[in-house]
């Protein structure tokens, strides 16, 4: 799973695969656009719905914080 994750981190910007901080949003690591092509690939690839309540930056601050996320939403 963590796999398939980096893959569509990088695919988007390979940055992220480096990228330390806590908001990758202000720290301009990624722009809106790029968030939102990580989050329609992650529904796809996971077959699941992030809310708009769960993009914050304790979900995506950084690829561990999205890891976490999406292993929460599919129970693994």
């Amino acid at each position: 799973m963590e796999k398939k994750i980096l893959d569509i981190l990088a695919d988007v910007n390979d940055e992220l695969l480096t990228y330390t901080g806590n908001n990758m949003v202000d720290d301009s690591i990624v722009n809106s656009f790029e968030l939102i092509s990580i989050i329609s690939e992650l529904e796809d690839t996971f077959d699941i719905e992030i809310d708009a309540g769960e993009v914050t930056e304790e979900n995506f601050g950084n690829k561990d914080r999205i890891i976490a996320l999406i292993k929460r939403m599919t129970g693994e």
